[in-house]
């Protein structure tokens, strides 16, 4: 992996660069107590691949990363997604996040599966750490909105896109975060067991998983910081690091939005949607 600096401590075979910056310490802590997404005790590169393969946008987005890719997710947390695109090719994953728990849980998975094609690094989105254009694929998805500044945070994770490589991001839309955001007044004025109700994400997990039901509540509902995007204001993003716009999630084409190839050039028509996924 190349790093701008050597200014790193190496613990559990995890690259870890200190984080001082305040915000970004708040956010790490949200985290630490519940890394999400966790792993189940009987989960194997097997059953991730599964889980992966069952995903739409996942399964095509690793048939588009092909192979002997270099690949860097932004807010990896638990890694699972960074794991799952590593196996079974010669890519070169590295897995990015600000919580050391959630990486030792990604690594151990690695280690335990004899995953050896993801490293592991931990620091803050805003410092400069990795080279400039050495990355095929720069993935952030759900985490640019829980940053102080998104647009920086957007900026600089571009710089160690290669010029002819992809950037895919994932943000809370300004309108479609608003039904959300009236489940957050509920859910603060009469607890969880609203939420465990209105929540179609929590209605799927049922009563199956505490760990998962602790981690999206506190994810969706109890989040320190967050902010909301609109189409236009991402577009501009793009802009103004000289990156070309491809397509979005919803599809901002007249064509269906998950076509067979996702991830190639449209008539880029400026429909107020957002680029929001969930990969795994």
């Amino acid at each position: 992996m190349k790093f701008k600096n050597n200014n790193f401590k190496l613990i559990d075979d995890i690259s870890d660069f200190s984080i001082k910056d305040t915000i970004t310490l708040k956010v790490k802590e949200f985290y630490e107590k519940f890394p999400f997404p966790n792993y189940k005790i009987d989960d194997n590169k097997y059953t991730i691949s599964e889980i992966g393969n069952k995903n739409l946008f996942s399964k095509k987005l690793k048939k588009f990363i092909g192979s002997k890719k270099t690949i860097l997710e932004v807010g990896s947390g638990t890694s699972q997604l960074s794991n799952y695109l590593a196996i079974g090719n010669n890519n070169q994953v590295c897995a990015f996040d600000t919580s050391m728990s959630s990486l030792k849980l990604g690594k151990k998975f690695a280690t335990q599966n004899k995953i050896k094609n993801v490293s592991f690094v931990r620091g803050d989105i805003f410092d400069d750490i990795f080279e400039e254009n050495i990355f095929d694929f720069v993935l952030c998805n759900g985490v640019l909105h829980h940053t102080k500044n998104p647009s920086l945070a957007f900026s600089n994770i571009s710089k160690c896109l290669k010029k002819e490589g992809y950037i895919l991001v994932g943000l809370y839309n300004k309108i479609g975060r608003v039904r959300t955001k009236f489940r957050k007044i509920l859910y603060k004025i009469f607890g969880r067991k609203i939420v465990m109700i209105m929540d179609p994400v929590l209605r799927k997990i049922g009563k199956s998983s505490k760990d998962k039901i602790e981690a999206w509540i506190r994810d969706q509902y109890e989040h320190p910081l967050e902010t909301a995007h609109t189409f236009d204001e991402v577009l501009d993003w793009f802009k103004k690091n000289n990156i070309e716009f491809v397509d979005s999630i919803p599809s901002c084409s007249i064509s269906n939005d998950l076509k067979e190839n996702f991830l190639e050039e449209t008539d880029k028509v400026h429909i107020s949607k957002e680029f929001f996924s969930n990969f795994l």
